[in-house]
């Protein structure tokens, strides 16, 4: 082990014994009290040294034997410390791979370090997201850079699926460009999220590295319709394959002027479209046969989608996938997210499973995931 103070958190002495690791609450550590020594030996925790290493120079400072493995352990134990040489064979080959960690990446693996306390934690799941494969069903305004942000963040394979031309109200900063105008939508696309990728997008065989030879299954379909209304109240025929397949799926886009992220839906375990129709039915009885005019009329014009609430929309549901791939539950899991002009306050809705409807999430306890923001600070001392 080669211990190092995570740099991406900031350090800065509260007074002459204590030191804060990081600025938000969400993510800062008090450490003390601590003496002259310790301190000065805490300049030292840089990714260089292997433990060995640091314990003579900790004898050197005139320090007990001990102390240097206690310090390194409860550092660890707070979310402190990374090693450089961790994250397991998968990381390995992403070091060792040229151009395989980018330094477009770098900002990325800083916030994985943070995020994910163990040492080595960061890389492990950028390696991680390597191999994964994601799915985005539509090119529009939110559709288009949210599958150019994935590949951007390094997931290994971002597939886009839409039909038809683009035409000049899809293009968007982020998204497609304006030469992409009259282009076919996936040609397009494609084009976009390999310029996107911070370096040389991995080939099948390294994708079927990790999977024991085999090509990688979906990870996540996330449906981005040009028209909105397909996110907002999405058909539940459309996903029965993939809840009879256990894909999970995200919803998001901008109908009028409201943009919405989630459901996420995890098959079985989570609220799917089907128990969103049956709730909607329940509380307004007309809503079906409101939603069937919507989705049988004729549209006359382009639809309303506001560039900057599509440009949030895409953001925001990225971050979704991605804490998503990087095994965690984000909080579209079970909800949705939703802002509308001109206010844009975000504001979260819970969707829980209904009982007549046979995805399953009924049954499962884990199907009731609460959700909220915690700011907690927490203290080490010692």
């Amino acid at each position: 082990m080669h211990p190092m103070l995570k740099p991406a958190l900031r350090r800065a002495w509260r007074d002459l014994q204590t030191v804060q690791f990081g600025v938000t609450p969400a993510h800062a550590v008090v450490v003390g009290p601590l003496d002259l020594a310790t301190g000065s030996l805490l300049e030292r925790l840089d990714g260089t040294r292997g433990l060995p290493l640091l314990r003579e120079e900790a004898r050197a400072l005139g320090l007990p034997d001990g102390l240097v493995d206690r310090l390194v352990e409860r550092l660890a134990k707070a979310g402190l410390i990374d090693d450089p040489t961790a994250g397991g064979a998968a990381a390995d080959a992403l070091r060792r791979r040229p151009g395989g960690l980018n330094d477009r990446l770098r900002p990325d693996l800083a916030s994985l370090s943070v995020v994910h306390p163990e040492p080595g934690g960061g890389i492990r799941r950028l390696a991680a997201r390597r191999a994964m494969r994601v799915q985005v069903r539509g090119a529009g305004r939110v559709g288009a850079t949210l599958a150019a942000v994935l590949s951007a963040s390094g997931v290994g394979r971002v597939e886009v699926l839409d039909g038809q031309c683009v035409e000049s109200w899809d293009v968007a900063p982020g998204g497609l460009p304006a030469r992409a105008a009259g282009k076919r939508r996936n040609e397009a696309a494609e084009r976009l999220v390999r310029g996107a990728a911070p370096g040389r997008l991995p080939r099948e065989a390294e994708l079927a590295e990790p999977m024991g030879g085999s090509p990688p299954g979906l990870a996540l379909v996330v449906v981005a319709p040009r028209d909105g209304l397909d996110a907002y109240a999405p058909d539940p025929v459309a996903a029965e394959s993939w809840i009879a397949s256990g894909i999970p799926h995200l919803y998001t886009g901008v109908v009028e002027g409201t943009g919405v992220v989630g459901p996420l839906v995890l098959p079985g375990g989570s609220a799917c479209a089907k128990c969103l129709a049956l709730g909607w039915e329940e509380r307004d009885p007309a809503w079906p046969r409101l939603l069937a005019q919507w989705r049988s009329g004729r549209r006359e014009g382009v639809p309303a989608c506001d560039m900057a609430v599509a440009t949030a929309v895409a953001g925001l549901a990225a971050a979704h996938v991605l804490a998503f791939l990087d095994g965690d539950l984000p909080a579209s899991t079970g909800a949705r997210w939703k802002t509308s002009l001109p206010a844009l306050a975000w504001a979260s809705e819970r969707i829980g499973p209904h009982a007549g409807c046979g995805c399953g999430a009924a049954g499962n306890a884990g199907g009731e995931c609460a959700s909220g923001v915690v700011e907690p600070q927490d203290t080490m001392s010692g």
